[in-house]
């Protein structure tokens, strides 16, 4: 992903970034959705950027479209990613704070952390919940928020009747993902889509509360995440 990142912000153009996952058919990444304005986002991630406040945590910021805008608007951000080349690209782009970091293992504190499309799933699968909670309690400020959009998969399953039928004995939300771009096959990798109680259910019983604060037009929402 790094890569065709930085391909395409160096050339304005890049090849497919290909998404595979045993469950479903195979899938891309619109490049310049990543890249994209404000005015060009979904209303949640807007309205997500509009509640950020104080030092901001950009969780996951890839090419750093977030960041970009709430440095516009004088905010003090730091955008973390995993890739060298997302990191390297960002840098490119003007974002003043940029690191390459896992956000299991950074430290700091922050008023505002945001998880942004679907950047949650970073959490893999529900039995990293409470290590992500307790992580979050160490870098959340005591009256932070997280802000994490996410969507309710369940309707892939459904049949004809309504029904559900639900792959495996794990939660349905639990998948595994591998990307390609160009020759570059990258390794598998753990995602989760939360619906919305289970979220709730679950910042409960590691003492955050989740509000759903906006809903989407495709089974997705944002949640505001604080300590009870």
């Amino acid at each position: 992903m790094g890569r065709a990142i930085a391909d395409y912000w160096k050339n304005k153009a890049a090849d497919r970034l290909r998404v595979f996952s045993p469950m479903f058919e195979e899938d891309e990444i619109p490049l310049p959705t990543l890249f994209r304005k404000y005015d060009e986002m979904p209303e949640i991630e807007r309205k997500a950027i509009d509640m950020a406040k104080g030092r901001v945590l950009d969780v996951g910021a890839g090419a750093g479209c977030h960041s970009l805008v709430l440095q516009e608007r004088g905010i003090n951000v730091t955008a973390i990613d995993i890739s060298p080349l997302s990191v390297e690209t960002m840098l490119q782009r003007g974002i003043t704070n940029v690191l390459q970091h896992d956000f299991f293992t950074f430290q700091g504190t922050y008023d505002t952390i945001l998880m942004l499309m679907n950047g949650i799933g970073i959490i893999g699968t529900l039995s990293r919940m409470p290590e992500f909670f307790q992580h979050l309690n160490h870098i959340l400020a005591p009256e932070g928020q997280l802000l994490c959009d996410s969507s309710d998969i369940r309707y892939l399953f459904e049949d004809e009747d309504g029904c559900f039928d639900y792959p495996g004995n794990g939660y349905y939300g639990e998948q595994v993902f591998h990307m390609q771009y160009k020759d570059i096959i990258g390794k598998p990798f753990p995602w989760l889509y939360i619906d919305r109680n289970t979220l709730q259910k679950e910042a409960l019983k590691n003492g955050f509360r989740a509000e759903i604060v906006a809903e989407g037009e495709h089974y997705d929402y944002l949640a505001r995440i604080t300590r009870i």
